[in-house]
């Protein structure tokens, strides 16, 4: 065997040139590419080549999906009522809306945006299109009938309607319209377009939906000024009566509580007790006066005193006085006392002593009373002042609620005046407030129809058909997971995807594989050949073939050098592993290898009945045995097979501590037995999915291999048997997809191509 490598950015190709020996039926060359993949460094979920060539696959459903969706959109268009658009134009002069009480939008809380915004609101009011649609229906537009299909489909292609027989009179009924209105961006204009079959009821509504607007913006500017001069109007009347009702309150309590104003703010007791303090001052003012003489002349005798010294007749007195003793102090000096001179003088200065002493007293005494008026007075004013102090705190008390009732009259007479003034002011603007919008462009009747619109609709339908193509081909694409084609294991997984081999359905059908030899598989007996032995039986078929290349990439696998223990495992039952295990086998013991196949599946063995040989004794057997392997004959090892060169370990009689039988050392020492009589083993283990023993037999292997059934195996299967190997540190050699049906193609670039020449 020669091969012939060649190297790309993701693959490797091996030519492969086979000669047939000379005593095979027909003399056969043949080539095939062996293609081994390496996976990315990162998973970009498919990228557009592999969406590509799903959507070429799935090409004739999307282009008659895409045929019927716009089929779908020319039918829709054929059975479309012609629409028919008119459109009017509004000019809104300002933005700015006088407020009922004054004022402007400013103090109301509107900005010209949201005042052209509320305009188009109210242009799409309902009562608003009621009001049109009552005033068009008694211009005689209330006869509408809608066309038939037929009619549709005549007025489609520019044919005349049919005229049908005149029915019983009938309701009357507009035709249908549709109204919308937008606002001209960076503009006051506003745009109404009435879309309806009738083009003359198109246009008319368009016109008289403008003219209604402006007609109820009047109504509604008289409206709201007559509903504010009526409010106004009860309110002023309330106001009148709170007003009069105020005031005689205000006057019968100044009457009840005797307030008489002398000035703005000052009553009568204010006044009095104004006079009575200046009074209560004076008074007491002279009190300390006299007070202060009268402590002075209490204490002092009567010749200091003052009113004493500055008295002009006691002063005479004095000097009489000192004049008559003068003189009797001459008499004396001459005469006895008892001369009747020096007497005489002596009883005048008695006398005159006696009045002198006398007008004295009457001076003290004087003082004495001016002090005691004095007090008398000022305690007399001080009673008053008290009396009248707590007059005008009484009414001061009076006062204040006089004065709240005062204030209540001046406020509602200053309300009930500007009231009064607007109510004057609003019935005069009423009547003087012109309208701001203005009709700029009037609808004219639409002579082509705006709807339906064949090309828009025959898109639509394409988009739709291509949407639907699309949803069922990447939907269908997501649900099924399973891997169906080569290369996806080996693009999800990272790993080699070692061989592919086809389903036995699609080898037997030639429209499949059009270029290979007659496709039954018949031994040289003429019986059909068994699967699990077709690289022997049928040597020169398809699926021979295919096994010979997965062993092809086993042996030249990752180029680190032949794997001698190979551990052949899935992730779940019936997914071709057994078979795979007995033709590779075979294809070993073609190159002239010693190959060992040891069944380590202990519940449900099958080398045994695929080999013909008996299952009373095998690996069971072995592992409990006490003997030493290395003094063991061969054949009490392997049982010998009818393919020259391959042995076959059975499982042995079931167990039920099958798991402490593989985890023994017996279990690495046969191992290492046989890796040294032969050249590989091949150990076929149960499914990982339920069972643990290829995660144990894997440890003792070389390398490992995931049998993958393709429409079967999930790819969360496949990942989580992958992940589970590598988590325990086996190596992975790759993957062989079998079952494979021919007309699934591969999505990431793999694929076969053969080619047979038959020779003569």
């Amino acid at each position: 065997m020669a091969t012939s490598p060649q190297s790309s950015d993701s693959f490797s190709r091996d030519l492969v040139v086979r000669q047939e020996p000379p005593t095979a039926r027909a003399s056969l060359v043949y080539m095939e590419p062996l293609q081994t993949y390496n996976a990315p460094a990162e998973e970009p979920g498919g990228g557009i080549p592999v969406v590509w060539q799903l959507l070429a696959e799935h090409k004739l459903a999307i282009v008659l999906l895409a045929v019927l969706g716009i089929a779908g959109g020319l039918a829709v268009s054929m059975f479309q009522i012609p629409i028919y658009d008119a459109r009017t134009t509004l000019e809104f002069q300002s933005t700015k809306a006088e407020a009922p009480m004054g004022g402007d939008t400013a103090d109301s809380g509107f900005t010209p945006e949201s005042y052209l915004q509320t305009q188009v609101r109210v242009l799409q009011s309902r009562t608003l299109n009621e009001r049109v649609a009552k005033k068009l229906a008694k211009q005689g537009f209330g006869n509408y009938e809608e066309p038939g299909r037929t009619d549709k489909l005549r007025k489609m292609f520019g044919l005349s309607v049919a005229q049908a027989a005149s029915p019983a009179p009938a309701a009357p009924k507009l035709p249908p319209v549709d109204t919308k209105v937008k606002l001209l961006e960076t503009s006051r204009i506003v745009e109404i377009v009435s879309s309806s079959p009738d083009p003359r009821y198109a246009a008319n509504f368009a016109d008289t939906l403008a003219t209604e607007f402006v007609d109820y913006n009047m109504e509604a500017i008289w409206q709201s000024s007559q509903k504010t001069s009526d409010w106004l109007t009860r309110q002023l009347q309330d106001l009148r009566a709170k007003l009069e009702q105020s005031e005689n309150q205000l006057q019968a309590y100044q009457k009840e509580a005797g307030i008489i104003n002398v000035g703005t703010d000052q009553t009568i007791d204010d006044e009095g007790l104004k006079n009575v303090q200046k009074e209560l001052a004076s008074a007491q003012a002279d009190r300390i006066s006299k007070q202060s003489n009268y402590e002075i002349a209490a204490t002092t005798q009567a010749d200091a005193l003052p009113q004493v010294l500055d008295n002009g007749r006691l002063s005479d007195y004095q000097k009489q006085l000192a004049d008559l003793r003068r003189k009797y102090a001459e008499l004396s000096t001459v005469y006895t006392p008892q001369w009747p001179e020096a007497q005489k003088v002596q009883a005048q200065i008695n006398d005159l002593q006696a009045t002198l002493n006398r007008e004295r007293g009457t001076i003290v005494s004087r003082i004495q009373n001016d002090y005691q008026g004095a007090l008398k007075r000022e305690r007399m004013l001080q009673g008053a002042y008290t009396a009248q102090m707590q007059r005008v705190t009484d009414q001061s008390r009076k006062q204040i609620y006089y004065s709240i009732l005062k204030r209540e009259v001046e406020t509602n007479r200053t309300v009930y005046d500007q009231l009064l003034q607007k109510a004057k002011q609003v019935g005069i603007g009423a009547a003087m407030q012109p309208t701001n919008v203005r009709i700029v462009d009037a609808a004219e009747v639409p002579t082509k129809p705006s709807k339906p619109d064949v090309f828009r609709n025959a898109l639509t339908g394409l988009a739709t058909g291509l949407a639907l193509a699309f949803g069922l081909v990447f939907g269908g694409e997501f649900i099924n997971r399973s891997v169906r084609a080569p290369g996806e294991a080996a693009f999800h997984l990272k790993v080699p995807e070692l061989g592919v081999i086809p389903s036995q359905a699609s080898v037997a059908d030639q429209a499949l594989l059009p270029n290979i030899l007659p496709a039954k598989s018949a031994n040289a007996n003429g019986s059909k050949s068994k699967l699990e032995l077709i690289t022997w039986q049928d040597r020169p078929s398809l699926m021979a073939e295919a096994y010979r290349n997965a062993l092809t990439s086993i042996l030249t696998a990752n180029g680190k050098g032949r794997p001698k223990i190979i551990m052949v495992t899935s992730s779940g039952h019936g997914e071709g592993k057994s078979s795979t295990v007995s033709n590779l086998g075979i294809a070993l013991a073609e190159i002239n290898q010693r190959v060992l196949l040891i069944d380590a599946d202990l519940r449900k063995p099958r080398m045994h009945d695929i080999f013909n040989l008996p299952n009373t004794w095998g690996l069971s057997d072995l592992l409990r045995e006490k003997s030493s392997l290395s003094d063991c004959p061969i054949e009490a090892l392997a049982r010998k097979t009818e393919v020259d060169g391959l042995y076959v370990l059975p499982s042995g009689p079931g167990t039920v501590s099958i798991t402490n039988l593989l985890y023994s050392t017996r279990m690495a020492d046969l191992v290492e037995r046989v890796r040294n009589d032969f050249d590989v083993t091949i150990i076929d283990t149960p499914p990982m999915s339920y069972l643990s023993d290829a995660r144990v037999l894997g440890q003792l292997a070389d390398a490992a291999i995931l049998v993958i059934r393709a429409s079967r195996t999930t790819l969360d299967e496949a990942r989580a048997a992958k992940q589970r190997l590598t988590d325990d540190g086996i190596r992975v050699l790759g993957t062989i997809l079998n079952g494979w049906e021919p007309k699934v193609k591969a999505k990431y670039g793999y694929g076969y191509g053969y080619g047979y020449t038959k020779k003569s």
